[in-house]
């Protein structure tokens, strides 16, 4: 009988719930650290088992899964790695590329894996709509659209752009990672942000890939009620793809050509499960000898370099490459 997978989940925020509850799912012996006193209620709901350490959980784990705030993630990491363990880390990465880099390098050496936690990659709207781009359903993919809002962090950190990077590296980035994972590599991203805390937030970024395709995201941090809601248009050659969340059915497709299948509606598999858990599922399959994932510590530092080029791209106001974060 093949032992459980010991999981230590560091932190207890927000995140660190929907980790909890699929690593539970997935059968771990799970455990959890944290700094802020939250450790004990959130281990009493999820059958987990508290440590008053960092050190203490690295001893009890085979994979650490980081659900801390985004200025903490590089110590633990590089922590975990110099550990020999596992390591899934909530994205981005880190604040910088410095530190993103570092922290895979780490985790090379020391010869364990790093997962960035990029689950939008695993929401069935958007794995149906990389299948079908990938089956060549709307031909070249050639202006790609994206909005995400929701209510604006309660966490004041979230708001400090020294910490977080603020709404373009913490919340767009989602999209950002996605639109790379269709479009390939970015070479250049024009960004503006407006209002900011305690106003509600929005930003816009546009993002010209190597491949000549364009991608315009939308980012907005409302008031506490705003309803969270995300789109997608993929426009390509030969057709196009629409998502909306609050729209059924959730994914539609316009062709050139006609709809071989008939009824001109996308296949989905059906929304059944948490992505986190389809998501730390693939991650656990992995590192049990199963297919590679489908994103990597790489894409995790290609999303942040994109990002923080929309970062500075909306502090100077001109065009950045992806590339002068790496210098």
């Amino acid at each position: 009988m093949t032992a459980p997978l010991r999981v230590g989940v560091v932190g207890a925020g927000g995140i660190a719930s929907p980790h909890l509850a699929a690593w539970r799912r997935l059968g771990a012996k799970l455990a959890i650290h944290s700094t802020d006193g939250q450790a004990p209620a959130l281990a009493a709901r999820h059958e987990a088992t508290v440590c008053r350490s960092l050190d203490e959980l690295l001893a009890a784990a085979d994979v650490v899964d980081v659900c801390t705030p985004t200025f903490t993630h590089d110590e633990i990491v590089i922590a975990a790695a110099r550990a020999g363990r596992h390591v899934i880390c909530e994205k981005p990465l880190a604040r910088t590329h410095a530190k993103a880099a570092a922290m895979i390098e780490a985790c090379r050496s020391a010869g364990v894996a790093l997962y960035p936690g990029q689950v939008v990659r695993f929401y069935p709207a958007y794995a149906a709509a990389k299948r079908a781009v990938d089956e060549g359903g709307i031909g070249t993919p050639a202006v790609l659209r994206f909005s995400r809002r929701g209510a604006g962090p309660s966490r004041g950190w979230f708001h400090d752009v020294g910490l977080s990077g603020g709404i373009i590296v913490d919340q767009m980035i989602h999209d950002i990672d996605f639109a790379r994972w269709i479009a390939g590599d970015v070479e250049r991203v024009f960004a503006r942000i407006t209002g900011g805390d305690p106003e509600p937030t929005t930003a816009y970024a546009v993002l010209t890939h190597e491949s000549g395709a364009l991608t315009h995201i939308t980012g907005a941090w409302g008031h506490p009620r705003t309803v969270f809601r995300t789109s997608f248009s993929l426009s390509g050659s030969s057709g196009l793809l629409v998502d909306d969340s609050t729209r059924r059915p959730a994914v539609t497709w316009d062709l050139a050509e006609p709809d071989p299948q008939g009824g001109g509606l996308l296949p989905l598999d059906a929304h059944t499960e948490s992505p986190f858990l389809t998501e730390l599922r693939e991650f656990a399959g992995a590192l049990d000898g199963g297919p590679p994932t489908r994103v990597g510590a790489e894409d995790g530092l290609a999303a942040l370099d994109i990002a923080l080029a929309g970062l500075e791209s909306a502090r100077t106001g001109r065009a950045v490459s992806p590339k002068e974060m790496t210098e």
